[in-house]
């Protein structure tokens, strides 16, 4: 009988699995099998097998008898130290599971495998046995020796396959296997070089420069709209690209930003590979796995993007740095902005923040130089900026039932006059925030959410914007049965555009809005419809405000600036400065005399004597002061607990219990539990607790001993960690 005792022990090693896994989980990898660190792979688990990622920890030592076998190696290149490291970072930071984290990392598993190689023709010395017209037509598409598929050649030549089958039976073509197809061009960067001014040139240098010496670092560039600060950083993006490494550009909203990857094409000769959610799944899976490979150099993607597998990446760039939609809310918690400085620093490569607006966090580390700060105080080609002013409501009110004041409504006729474009922005969807009985009073409430619904009267619903409930508008009073008795109370953008129709009801008029039928492809038509000259009046929410280009848009109207100061939010302020500064920002980008109005109830706020005396220093240095003297972000800390459950009573319990467990702190405070201001969302119940402390204090240790010494999850509770909060909802 043969003696085993003397076989070495089957090895095993840690696999990361996209689950809420507190750490990997150990299997054996059977005695043929080669993985490292990295290494994707497919592993049992329960009664299924997942994907997985080999990690560095230590297995240590365990009976490789008891434990289950990796089942299979994906023939994919293994995730780089870096992007590992920055994993267990994030995960760390954001008090999430590591495995969690992982899930955004694997998110295209079709990807795991080559891309299968197409059976293809290429053209040999033999020549047909007799040469019609349309055989001459193939050879003639054929002639530059490439290889073709059979359906391509035969649309290229304008002949049926049967002329391809009869040439490829004679021995004139021979079966040969075409790699994939890149998802996109290399990117030339001496394909078209910009001509700068004085002012930007400076700045591409010293980007260039950072870029060429390596090493961590962050600049931020701050121009005015208009400035030319895409074309600057574009400079950095070509050093990166000339030294042999992959850049990631990130972008608020990639999906709707179509001028940026035109503008990146006619720089570069190519357009960047996109990343986003709205991309076909086929073609997530193409990029994820040619990232993988290298063969891809530059991705514009959404905040997701900084979990593709780069393993070369040399830059990142943030472009509108400020923008909230950076922020993830949902599972793993994060600000792509604040991550992509850490990847950078891990990586030891430079990160280019830009921003008309900088966040106050951006400008804060770059007044005390943790940040380079590049400024450019011009509009490119001496454009002047809009002349701003502030329409105080309070003098030159509406008509009754109306929003739009007389001096708006005379700047718009005059727009018109002159063939130019005017926007009016109103951040608010729909026809009205809110519908309600004029008889009994009764308000349409979500029955979901602690929230009112709202109408959209092109659809003819009343919609919930938190969870997405729905229903048909009805035409009597649920509560009293009174017919025709409905009012809507205040103005979206529906209600808005219908009071434009009715002033200039010969102008062309587009609403722009997140909740344009048709999507993404729909809204990218109607801006282009808009660049072209194609709408005289525009109304739309914040998506107006991403960056487009209007070439003859010389009037901006704000119908309701206060809208974004109306709230207990200590980023109010900030985000609504951002806000009405990049929307007025969207006029007179050619050059052309424009105009900027703030409909205003506040004309003296400093929000609105900032944007209208355009004094944007004045504004950061009493915001920076007020943050310094309240002890919020950056000079302080901030985290949310927030604890729901399908009951108020779970959930208030469960968060008075965390709150009693708080352990004594001299740097860090534990406020509440109160009721979110979203007390119900989605039917569940929300308690919300903030946790404050000093820059310097460790929020995530104290949180962690928080949660481990408070109650155990139990029922329908639920608790989620956000650190560094950008909404208080």
């Amino acid at each position: 009988m043969k003696d085993d005792s003397r076989k070495p022990p089957m090895r095993s090693a840690p696999v990361l699995v996209p689950m809420p896994a507190e750490r990997p989980y150990t299997y054996a990898v059977p005695d043929d099998m080669h993985v490292e660190p990295g290494s994707i792979v497919r592993v049992p688990l329960g009664p299924r097998e997942v994907a997985g990622v080999v990690w560095d920890t230590d297995a240590g030592d365990v009976d490789s008898k008891k434990l289950k076998p990796i089942s299979e190696v994906f023939d994919c290149p293994p995730i780089d130290p870096e992007t590992r490291r920055f994993v267990d970072w994030v995960s760390a930071y954001t008090l999430s599971a590591p495995g969690m984290v992982a899930r955004m990392l694997l998110r295209a598993p079709a990807a795991f495998d080559p891309e299968p190689w197409t059976e293809g023709l290429q053209r040999t010395e033999a020549a047909p046995d007799r040469m019609t017209a349309a055989r001459a037509r193939v050879l003639d598409a054929a002639h530059d020796g490439l290889a073709w598929t059979r359906s391509g050649l035969a649309h290229a030549a304008g002949v049926s396959s049967t002329v391809i089958d009869g040439l490829r039976d004679q021995g004139v073509f021979e079966t040969v296997m075409i790699p994939p197809r890149p998802v996109v061009a290399r990117p030339d960067t001496d394909y078209s070089k910009p001509e700068l001014s004085d002012d930007q040139q400076a700045v591409a240098d010293m980007l260039r420069a950072s870029v060429e010496k390596g090493g961590a670092g962050v600049t931020l560039i701050d121009g005015v709209t208009g400035s030319g600060k895409t074309e600057v950083y574009f400079e950095a993006v070509a050093a990166a690209l000339d030294k042999g490494r992959q850049v990631l550009i990130l972008l608020p909203e990639i999906a709707l930003t179509h001028a940026f990857l035109e503008r990146f094409q006619d720089r570069f000769g190519a357009k960047p590979a996109e990343w986003h959610s709205d991309l076909a799944p086929r073609m997530r899976e193409r990029v994820w796995r040619q990232v993988a490979e290298g063969s891809i150099r530059v991705v514009a993607g959404a905040r997701s993007a900084l979990f593709l597998p780069f393993n070369e990446l040399g830059l990142i760039v943030i472009d509108e740095e400020h923008d909230p939609a950076y922020k993830q809310e949902d599972r793993v918690t994060y600000n792509a902005r604040d991550m992509a400085v850490v990847r950078g620093h891990i990586g030891s490569f430079p990160v280019v923040l830009a921003s008309a607006t900088p966040s106050i966090e951006s400008r804060v580390n770059a007044d005390q130089g943790r940040y380079a700060r590049a400024v450019l105080p011009a509009r490119f080609a001496e454009a002047s900026l809009p002349d701003l002013k502030a329409v105080d409501l309070r003098r030159s009110p509406p008509a009754r039932g109306g929003f739009l004041s007389p001096a708006l409504l005379a700047e718009v006729r005059k727009t018109l006059e002159r063939k130019e474009q005017s926007l009016l922005f109103l951040n608010r969807r729909g026809y009205a925030p809110l519908t309600l009985c004029r008889v009994c009073g009764h308000r349409f409430q979500c029955p979901d959410c602690s929230s009112w619904l709202v109408e959209h009267r092109f659809r003819g619903q009343l919609v919930c914007h938190h969870c997405g409930h729905h229903k048909k508008r009805p035409d009597a009073c649920p509560e009293c049965g009174t017919f025709d008795h409905l009012v809507a109370c205040g103005p979206g953008v529906e209600r808005v555009a219908e009071e434009v129709v009715s002033h200039f009801p010969d102008a062309r008029t587009i609403v722009l809005s997140s909740d344009l039928l048709g999507g993404v492809k729909r809204l990218r038509m109607e801006l282009d419809a808009i660049a072209n000259g194609e709408a005289d009046i525009v109304i739309g929410t914040q998506l107006v405000a991403k960056g487009h280009n209007f070439p003859n848009m010389t009037l901006v109207g704000i119908v309701d600036a206060d809208l974004g100061l109306a709230n207990g939010d200590p980023r109010a302020a900030e985000r609504t400065f951002q806000l009405l500064s990049q929307v007025t920002g969207r006029a007179g980008r050619t050059g052309k005399k424009s105009l900027g109005l703030l409909q205003t109830y506040q004309p003296d706020h400093p929000v609105m004597r900032a944007i209208v005396s355009g004094d944007a220093e004045t504004f950061y240095v009493r915001e920076i002061a007020e943050r310094e003297r309240s002890g919020l972000p950056p000079f302080g800390r901030l985290a949310g607990i927030i604890v729901s459950a399908m009951t108020r009573a779970e959930a208030e319990t469960h968060a008075r219990g965390i709150r009693r467990a708080a352990p004594p702190s001299s740097d860090i405070q534990v406020l509440g539990p109160a009721e979110a201001p979203l007390a119900l969302v989605a039917g569940r119940h929300r308690f919300r607790l903030l946790v404050h402390g000093e820059r310097r204090s460790d929020m995530q240790g104290y949180i962690r001993a928080l949660l481990g010494a408070g109650p155990k999850v139990r029922g329908s509770v639920r608790v989620s960690v956000d650190i560094d909060p950008q909404s208080f909802l």
